[in-house]
């Protein structure tokens, strides 16, 4: 059987023989709707965590591949612009004789831009020439929609500059936070022997490395912090930039970056500026040299040869996640295509793999939750008719983008060839930076993309107020346009209910209809909110990640209060869409109901390596799939009815936490 067609094979919505009957659901839904899976689906050597999604993103990888090798041939008929762009890249990227022939050859012109600054001030514009090919040591600038004018794009300036997943792996104590440490500093040393340092000076480099990079994370927001958006607004005049960071050529970096005129911009946390400023006083030009060839090395290990990817996965692979191999090339090559060169594979993937009556089926469904979702608010006892109808404006001013782009990106003057793995992905990476920034000062375009048509995942932007599902998460086991309704509303239904809850949760509530940050809620509303909210943030402090690690409430309570929203409206969709007799109709030996908790359960089959599974429970705002389902399921009536649980069993809790 061909890869592509074993990967079809694997994707399915609700599964009856993936139920363990052993198990009671009322006791562990998870176990019972997950543990066969699990066992017939262990963890691949290449992966740190497995699940359904990833099951269906190695499906759509496999189609990706398929593309490229067809566009990959020079001599194909009618080989378009498109086809020359990702088909190039793909075969350069494949090439790894001839990248590992030419050694370090493409990375010494900037390696040597860092060797030969002459003084501190030098620097700045190798930070900037770095920032431009997809380098952002110290810090990033980037283009969004203004916190407070949604209408208007507007220069971000935002924390950076760190190699280790956030500021409190560098300040942590404990035993596994220290090793973890150890293991980092061995790999920067590493990467600078094979750089071509002798192993003193190898050693003396990763030192300075470390130190400044533990300085700036004293300084960094938190993730947890950083999900109120009421603390990342700071909107700042150049001068006053310039005056917490005199030592870098703020003026010269906006110039260089198109931005000449660029007078006003918001820092997302000011102090951690004047940090930049504190560690490019004290430390010396050869540790600040140091600590740029770090990450320029870092960012780009993906094209260097490969004794430097090898380098890179023994870290943050198997140290960090607890991979055991690296991906397959061409898995690594065809996702860098769909990074880099998104929109061109997006337009070649969506042709056979997301038909018109795809779409508009999940157009159909997508309406039929929104209307759920304004019979939930408009029902909600604890909330006043003031701030209920501007939630309803909210909801209804919601833009729904299903596939893809209505219009896609060019590349047209980008420069792609067979054998310049580096020099592509530098140009692409500063051609989508310059695209990026050149936005600043405009209006906001509504109709643009975070995420690439092949990818598995959906989201919802607070400042565009849109939810957005690519093609690439609508395939079995999330959608299929040939099943009833209960399994496609329980799996990705729930996902679009997940997105739209995220307009409501602890975060998107504080942006109104038009995405501008604002408090739009009467003083009461809001306390019986965060009443609320804090029955979730206590809920999933109890769960455990791993024995000994607990799961953040805090962190995860957007993500938490969604999956138990998003649940409840598909669920209120699925009654009004099937209506109460059919409702009562079995099929396979599963009432709709039945069927429809299975399929939201299935989607969060999940395993972890115990490496992933603490990284996770650190950075990841999102729930381990265990409690994605039975800390769902525990608070939801509905469920207890559709499976006869009572009070006193594990899948019942008493009282449930809601919000929505």
């Amino acid at each position: 059987m061909t890869t592509l067609a074993a990967a079809l094979v694997l994707a399915q919505i609700f599964d009856p023989k993936s139920i363990n009957k052993d198990i009671d659901p009322c006791v562990d839904f998870y176990e019972h709707s997950c543990s066969v899976w699990m066992k017939n689906n262990p963890i691949p050597a290449e992966r740190s965590n497995w699940g359904r999604f990833h099951e269906l993103d190695e499906r759509n990888l496999a189609i990706t591949k398929a593309i490229l090798e067809q566009a990959a041939k020079p001599d194909a008929p009618n080989r378009s612009d498109i086809d020359q762009k990702i088909g190039d890249y793909y075969f350069a990227c494949m090439d790894q004789d001839g990248i590992n022939k030419r050694g370090l050859a493409p990375l010494l012109p900037d390696l040597n831009r860092i060797r030969n600054a002459a003084n501190k001030q030098a620097l700045s514009a190798v930070i900037t020439h770095l920032h431009r090919i997809g380098v952002a040591p110290f810090f990033n600038v980037e283009a969004g929609p203004d916190m407070q004018d949604s209408s208007i794009m507007i220069a971000s300036v935002d924390q950076g500059g760190l190699g280790l997943p956030e500021r409190d792996y560098y300040l942590r104590q404990d035993p596994k936070s220290i090793e973890i440490r150890k293991a980092y500093l061995a790999h920067i040393i590493r990467m600078f022997e094979l750089a071509g340092d002798n192993a003193a000076t190898a050693a003396t480099n990763g030192k300075a490395v470390l130190d400044i990079e533990t300085e700036l994370a004293k300084a960094t927001l938190d993730v947890v912090a950083m999900r109120d958006p009421k603390n990342l607004l700071h909107p700042y005049k150049l001068a006053e930039l310039i005056s917490l960071n005199p030592g870098f050529d703020w003026t010269a970096h906006f110039a260089a970056l198109g931005l000449p005129n660029l007078t006003t911009m918001n820092v997302s946390h000011p102090p951690f500026f004047r940090q930049i400023e504190s560690v490019i006083v004290q430390h010396s030009l050869s540790d600040l040299k140091a600590y740029l060839t770090w990450h320029l090395l870092h960012e780009t290990a993906g094209v260097l040869p490969t004794a430097f990817e090898q380098a890179d996965f023994e870290f943050y692979g198997k140290t960090l996640t607890g991979a055991q191999k690296m991906q397959d090339r061409w898995k690594r090559c065809a996702n860098r295509v769909d990074e880099q060169l998104g929109d061109a594979l997006g337009q070649r993937w969506v042709q056979n793999n997301f038909p018109p009556e795809a779409k508009e089926r999940m157009r159909r469904m997508v309406k039929a939750i929104e209307g759920a979702l304004a019979r939930d608010i408009d029902s909600l006892s604890w909330m006043s008719g003031e701030t209920k109808q501007k939630a309803l404006n909210k909801l209804r001013a919601i833009s729904d983008k299903i596939g893809y782009p209505d219009k896609w990106k060019s590349y047209s003057n980008v420069a792609i060839a067979r054998n310049d793995t580096f020099g592509n992905a530098a140009r692409l990476s500063e051609l989508e930076y310059l695209r990026e920034l050149a936005k600043i000062g405009k209006p906001v375009d509504k109709s643009e993309w975070s995420m690439t048509p092949p990818t598995v995942n959906a989201y919802y932007d607070p400042q565009r107020n849109d939810i957005n599902f690519p093609a690439g998460i609508l395939q079995p086991p999330f959608f299929d346009n040939k099943l009833d309704d209960a399994s496609n509303l329980g799996a990705i239904g729930a996902v679009i209910g997940h997105e739209l809850t995220h307009g409501f949760d602890d975060e998107g509530r504080k942006f109104d209809d038009a995405g501008n940050l604002s408090d739009w809620w009467t003083e009461k509303d809001a306390d019986e909110f965060e009443r609320r909210a804090d029955c979730f943030v206590q809920q999933y402090y109890d769960y455990a990640a791993i024995p000994g690690v607990k799961l953040n409430g805090k962190l995860t309570l957007g993500e938490n209060v969604a999956d138990n929203g998003g649940l409840r409206v598909a669920y209120m969709a699925l009654q009004s869409m099937m209506g109460a007799k059919a409702l009562k109709q079995m099929k396979g030996g599963y009432t709709p109901e039945q069927r429809f908790f299975y399929a939201y359960a299935q989607i969060w089959c999940v395993q972890y390596t115990e490496a992933a599974a603490r990284m996770r429970a650190n950075v990841d705002p999102h729930s381990p799939g265990r409690y994605r389902v039975n800390g769902v399921v525990a608070n939801s009536p509905e469920f207890r009815q559709a499976f006869g649980c009572k009070i006193g069993q594990p899948m019942v809790r008493q009282p449930g936490c809601r919000v929505w």
